[in-house]
């Protein structure tokens, strides 16, 4: 059994995050939350995200795993406004899954579960981190995609630097200790990214508090942030693009 409610705004927000990697995405629901791991088509970029069952308004589940269209979704979710309750059902006798929003009903049948199996999520020990307002960050994401497609992250003791160099343009951003909540940095590091991946996430971050970052010299990144008053917790992990490798 499969009944759960939330407001549309959190399943906006759940749907939206993961639509950033992948189209398809198989959402794992316990006893106790949602688990969702997932990776992009290319292995460049994975999210693991859960969302505790006290965020969602009803919570009445039996362990079960749903393999969703994350692009249907999204365009069926943001139908309804921000006040609006989204039902999901699912009855394993028939396999069909409903969303009910209002009066508006979707009937869909799931994707195949053999071929969404969730990644192992890795643990990396990364020596730099740098936790930075969301709104901050995505300004910083957006401008960014102006001047070109990859991103140089720096982090010293002091200083957070966000540095694009195109094939005309050129853009840098610095953020000093006091414009940052908090820095973790004893040996300076850079990093390449792209953006790519990265953009998507602004419009994320607009609507999330603070975001953590964690990276060291030509190592992935890790993007750690919460949502829906911390009840949701992401972490997103994006390989860096080793310069003269390319």
């Amino acid at each position: 059994m499969l009944n759960v409610t939330a407001r549309q705004e959190l399943m906006s927000t759940i749907v939206e995050i993961l639509g950033v990697v992948v189209e398809e995405a198989r959402l794992d629901f316990g006893e106790d939350g949602l688990a969702v791991r997932v990776v992009d088509p290319s292995h460049v970029a994975m999210i693991k995200m859960d969302v505790d069952s006290a965020a969602f308004d009803t919570w009445e589940v039996d362990e079960t795993k749903l393999g969703l269209e994350m692009r249907k979704m999204n365009q069926f979710i943001s139908v309804g406004g921000a006040g609006d309750m989204v039902e999901l059902t699912y009855n394993e006798d028939s396999g069909q899954a409903t969303i009910l929003i209002g009066r508006i009903e979707l009937n869909l049948r799931p994707l195949d579960n053999s071929t969404l199996n969730p990644p192992n999520v890795p643990s990396l020990d990364l020596p730099c981190g740098v936790t930075i307002s969301g709104t901050e960050l995505s300004q910083a994401l957006r401008a960014s995609r102006l001047a070109g497609d990859l991103v140089n992250l720096s982090l010293s003791e002091s200083t957070f630097t966000v540095d694009v160099k195109g094939p005309t343009d050129s853009i840098k951003l610095d953020f000093k200790v006091d414009d940052l909540m908090a820095i973790d940095c004893k040996e300076p590091a850079r990093s390449q990214y792209s953006l790519t991946y990265l953009t998507p996430l602004a419009k994320i971050f607009q609507k999330i508090d603070n975001v953590n970052l964690r990276f060291g010299e030509n190592f992935p990144l890790k993007l750690t942030f919460d949502f829906a008053d911390g009840a949701g917790h992401v972490e997103y992990f994006l390989a860096p693009r080793v310069e003269g490798d390319y």
